[in-house]
């Protein structure tokens, strides 16, 4: 069951990205003046180039068949796909035939975090520093990120996932004056984690509920676009300190490989630097 919900957001991806490509892009002639009554490539259009027959990408995107390595890689450079879509399709894939040989276990809907990390975040006090689990849960941060961005502590703990503060939370259209750029990278990194486990009920049941509270969430999920971010910068309004730009980088912990602590800092010698510095002060002052 769980390796089909793997083909099948295989082939809704697959449908969904033809539909953005028109024959010209891809090399194909147009075939007399008809109208085209489909979006982009025709099924049987993407099956030419790929070199294979049109049941049998039909199958593909229909999620009752996995296609092999040599035409998931045709398919992947026919259809233009990047390096982030090409990681995305082949998760699926492989995710998809480890478990028709195994059961894969249910994910717990939010872990605990790694003692190693909860110990780490108390000794860092000039960075702010936030543990996230699946699907962007926040699990642990430090005092200085809670300064920097909200207080996590007084949101339910049901409630603290990053996607969802983004797009419910009004404090986070605040702080990110570039929020539909943050907002969207969320969804990419949201779809990006439907591969590894597209049928993970407590994913399922945030994307749900996204999709109901926000219309640009629906609208951007339905694009079907995917990224995979563990470095990058960010622009912050801070109430206190003012407008910085922060750099933020990854590093997943092997200890507990769904869990990652994501810190932030400014290059030294910057205006950027001293406000960061300032608002450490301020908040080891407070404590």
């Amino acid at each position: 069951m769980t390796g089909s919900a793997h083909l099948r957001e295989l082939g809704e991806f697959l449908r969904h990205r033809r539909g953005e490509l028109t024959p010209a892009q891809v090399g194909l002639p147009e075939r007399g003046h008809t109208q085209r009554r489909v979006r982009g490539l025709r099924r049987e259009e993407v099956a030419e180039l790929a070199a294979i027959s049109t049941d049998y990408y039909v199958r593909i995107e229909q999620g009752r068949l996995a296609p092999s390595k040599p035409v998931l890689e045709s398919l992947a450079r026919e259809l233009r796909l990047d390096g982030d879509q090409r990681t995305y399709v082949e998760e699926l894939v492989g995710q998809a035939a480890r478990a028709g040989h195994r059961r894969t276990p249910r994910r717990s809907a939010r872990p605990k975090v790694h003692p190693h990390l909860t110990r780490l975040l108390g000794q860092l006090t000039d960075t702010p520093a936030i543990v996230f689990g699946p699907r962007l849960d926040i699990l642990a941060w430090n005092p200085l990120a809670a300064e920097l961005l909200c207080d996590f502590a007084v949101v339910p703990e049901s409630e603290r996932n990053y996607v969802r503060m983004v797009f419910t939370d009004p404090v986070m259209r605040e702080i990110y004056p570039e929020w539909e750029d943050v907002a969207r990278t969320c969804v990419e990194v949201l779809r990006m984690e439907a591969g590894t486990n597209p049928a993970d009920p407590a994913l399922t049941a945030l994307v749900g509920e996204l999709a109901v509270a926000d219309p640009q969430f629906r609208v951007w999920w339905a694009e079907h676009r995917v990224a995979r971010q563990d470095f990058g910068s960010k622009r912050i309004t801070h109430p206190v300190v003012g407008d910085l730009t922060l750099d933020w980088d990854t590093f997943r912990y092997a200890g507990a490989p769904e869990q990652q602590l994501v810190l932030w800092s400014a290059e030294p010698g910057t205006s950027d630097a001293e406000s960061l510095a300032a608002l450490a002060r301020a908040t080891t002052r407070s404590q």
